[in-house]
């Protein structure tokens, strides 16, 4: 076993082993060096992603390559020619050589074929080629090099002749199979290889400012495969030559980048190698391969959210140091409070035992004083917490601190938690007091499962998949219509539309996405469901609270107060239906100033906001008519609620619940065979109440189902919000994008440990949220007015820098 002590300063460390065909190649790979040992191949890593990429890596499914510790964007085409254009647009030149054999001329076919479709194959054998594109100044050449012998020395002191921007910015390189074939394998050629690779080490050197030089060690053999001519290419030559190589970068501690990533995908996919040495044309792993380089030299140019390989963290702006400087005076002054308060407490107590005292005598005279001093230091406290948190946000999502992956998708990878997750949800239930439709107790459990649904949804990747993503826009519906529910239920029995009640719903719900805003440097609307909900609140108070004001008490005293209502709702409708209808109408409203910062994206782009809207515009529409309608039927008795029997007789009730399963089983038949995702969201917003009531009824006109309930599913509803909003950047990765990785190949552990640590970081978040909404929107209109003026007074400034106001 080798000495681990040389890899002491490596930030990530894996050991695996190579065997093909009986043969282990013997390597010791170091981020900065390459030291060999006999038996296994040893790899160290640091923080630099773009080795990561090149290093190691595994198959989640066939076809399907996930590079270790960092996310790869597919590119296409388009996206191939577009970073083309932007490093040349930006004084950068796209020259890039592939030397080498026929190998690498296989990987610089399949890299032009991704920038133009129209590149021509016919070429003369064991020649030169050349592509290149005035339109995205992009030249591309290929130089037939087989061996690493004199020619590559000159070839090499050539371009050390030429000007930093004459040479290459980019060489793919690699060698062995042609002098193993010329030379039959023999131990001669290997020294000579040796040396010849030394030789040309310092020129790697000299032109590492200008060029990357990536070394792509030699892919297995497939043996059944190979002519006779080639017999002699066996594994065990092909690794005595990558060990070699490794072995010349690593003893002269050069820039090469070694390219052995290449090797894993080939032996996963040998397959595809036609001839036993060649991999088809347009095969798959050859499609791996060109993907790895164009994200190693395109993803720090451009700005792909999928694409983390070979891409800087974004830098740390003004506003965001500014807050991090906040927390910590928060932090630091905490920690001196708590030091102060100890010491206070310690010659208290010396005190009052010096003079005989019991600690009660004092506590009445020390209250009064005491009592500003506590709030001060709880608030700070549970600052300090939020700010600690925020912390662990960035480390996980704006730094390589954590590595990243990108999300896979199968049908066990989605349905195999989710099972799991309802049998240990239906294993909690228990019963409850409460008998009303949608008590709080089922809503919490409702809210509880679809967020859980949500997250397997969110981190599977399970969006591709037409069906699922159907039901998923059906459970966000059912939020934004249990808000509707909720709220014109509140405005209904208590009447109550004061300050207090505005201000407090929206600080509970807008506190950990404004902090993000500014501690992660996104838009609001990045966050899209949490400015869906707030304005959908606004709507329903503005709704409930102008004028005529229609409550229960009122409806009692005057039945025509529920025409009253009834009119509201049409209004509302209308309304509605008028945004929806005049894209300009919408437009002008929502991108007036000072409101267009909060429905924008970070490209200035409206589409969004106008996307999310429109798919759910009548949803909180629904649970309010659904409340109201309740309300009604409740008064004039047609239902029952108050005890634990069914809503109606028999006969009725099972009615009901059969017309919920058919609603249920109808809507699931919509979303098998709506052709696509445009065709599904256009008829959703007007079908979305159908699953919900449909949902609904099975679970509430049997007394023995509406009077129990999941007390797991229900712990996870009561910090809903939190997990949803919490896991843009410390569950999934990449802004959603990819997925945190903390144990790197080990998927299921990996998950197992993020997902705790996550739920612990929502459930805190909303134990904190709950004390600072204590003190920042206190029921004394007074308090809570100089609250609002101090926050006006931080805010309006911030809004002036940023071209708000």
């Amino acid at each position: 076993m080798a000495d681990k002590s040389s890899s002491a300063t490596a930030t990530h460390e894996i050991t695996y082993y190579l065997n093909i065909e009986n043969a282990k190649i013997l390597a010791f790979i170091m981020v900065s060096g390459f030291v060999v040992y006999h038996g296994f191949i040893h790899v160290t890593y640091s923080d630099d992603s773009c080795k990561w990429l090149l290093s190691d890596g595994r198959f989640p499914g066939y076809g399907v390559w996930q590079p270790y510790g960092c996310m790869i964007h597919k590119y296409t085409l388009e996206d191939s020619r577009m970073c083309m254009h932007y490093i040349s647009y930006w004084g950068g030149h796209n020259h890039i050589t592939f030397l080498g054999d026929s190998r690498i001329r296989q990987l610089y076919f399949e890299f032009v074929n991704l920038l133009s479709r129209e590149h021509m194959k016919s070429y003369k054998t064991h020649s030169n080629i050349s592509y290149h594109d005035e339109h995205i100044q992009a030249k591309v050449d290929f130089v037939w090099m087989p061996y690493v012998n004199v020619s590559m020395n000159k070839l090499y002191q050539q371009w050390m002749m030429k000007g930093p921007l004459e040479r290459p910015n980019l060489v793919v390189t690699g060698s062995a199979t042609w002098t193993i074939k010329e030379y039959n394998g023999s131990s001669e050629a290997l020294k000579s290889f040796e040396t010849n690779l030394t030789n040309l080490v310092p020129y790697f050197e000299k032109m590492k400012e200008s060029t990357d030089i990536v070394w792509s060690l030699q892919d297995p053999v497939l043996k059944s495969k190979l002519s006779t001519n080639r017999s002699m290419i066996t594994n065990e030559q092909v690794d005595r030559y990558n060990k070699v190589a490794l072995e010349v970068f690593s003893k002269s501690g050069s820039s090469v980048k070694v390219w052995s990533s290449s090797r894993l995908v080939a032996q996963g996919l040998k397959k595809e190698l036609d001839d036993g040495i060649h991999l088809a044309s347009g095969s798959s792993a050859l499609s791996l391969d060109v993907q790895m380089l164009m994200n190693m030299y395109c993803n720090d140019h451009m700005n792909h959210d999928d694409g983390t390989c070979c891409s800087k963290p974004e830098p740390a702006t003004k506003l965001q140091i500014l807050v991090a400087a906040f927390f910590l005076v928060c932090i630091f002054s905490t920690v001196a409070l708590m030091i102060y308060r100890r010491r206070l407490k310690r010659n208290g107590a010396k005190t009052r035992t010096e003079n005989g005292q019991s600690n009660e005598a004092l506590k009445p005279l020390e209250a009064p004083s005491a009592e500003p001093a506590q709030s001060l230091y709880e608030v700070l406290k549970a600052l300090s917490r939020l700010g600690l948190i925020m912390a662990y946000f960035y480390l996980c999502d704006r730094t390589n601190f954590f590595m990243k992956e990108n999300k896979y998708y199968t049908h066990v990878n989605f349905f195999l938690p989710f099972t799991y997750v309802m049998i240990l949800g239906f294993f909690f239930t228990e019963s409850t007091d409460k008998t009303e439709v949608l008590h709080r107790d089922q809503t919490d459990e409702w809210k509880g499962w679809m967020q859980l649904v949500i997250l397997i949804y969110h981190i599977t990747g399970a969006s591709k998949v037409l069906p699922i993503y159907m039901h998923i826009r059906v459970l966000v519906s059912c939020y934004l219509f249990l808000s509707g529910f909720g709220h014109f239920t509140y405005f209904w029995k208590k009447g109550d539309y004061n300050l207090f009640r505005y201000c407090q719903v929206l600080f509970r719900m807008n506190l950990l996405v404004v902090t993000l805003c500014f501690v992660m440097n996104r838009q609001y609307q990045f966050y899209y469901f949490v400015p869906l909900v707030s304005f959908w609140f606004i709507v329903v108070y503005v709704t409930m609270a102008v004028w005529p004001r229609v409550t229960e008490k009122r409806a009692e005293e005057k039945t025509r107060a529920y025409l009253l209502m009834i009119l509201k709702f049409v209004l509302l409708v209308v309304v509605i239906s008028l945004f929806y209808m005049s894209e300009v109408f919408f437009e002008r409203v929502f991108l007036m100033r000072p409101l267009k910062p909060l429905f924008v994206t970070s490209d200035d782009s409206i589409h969004e906001w106008r996307f999310r809207w429109q798919l759910d515009r009548y949803s909180v529409v629904f649970g309010m008519v659904f409340a109201f309608g309740y309300q009604i039927l409740k008064r004039y008795k047609v239902i029952h609620d108050t005890d634990g029997r069914n809503m109606f007789s028999t006969a009725i009730t099972w009615t009901m619940a059969g017309v919920g399963v058919i609603g249920i089983v109808s809507y699931a038949a919509f979303s098998g065979v709506c052709r696509n995702k445009e065709e599904c969201n256009e008829v959703h917003s007007y079908i979305t109440f159908v699953p919900i009531v449909s949902f609904i009824l099975i679970r509430n006109v049997f007394g023995s189902i509406r009077t129990r309930y999941s007390s797991f599913f229900a712990w996870f509803g009561r910090i809903s919000l939190e997990l949803f909003i919490s896991q843009y950047h410390v569950w999934l990765a990449a802004d959603t994008h990819g997925v945190l990785v903390m144990i790197p190949s080990y998927p299921v552990l990996n998950v197992i440990l993020t997902s705790f640590i996550f739920i612990c970081v929502s459930h805190e978040i909303s134990k904190i949220t709950s004390i600072l909404t204590i003190y920042a929107v206190p029921s004394e209109w007074k308090a809570l007015l100089r609250n609002v003026v101090i926050l006006g007074f931080v805010l309006i400034p911030l809004c002036i820098s940023r071209g708000v106001i």
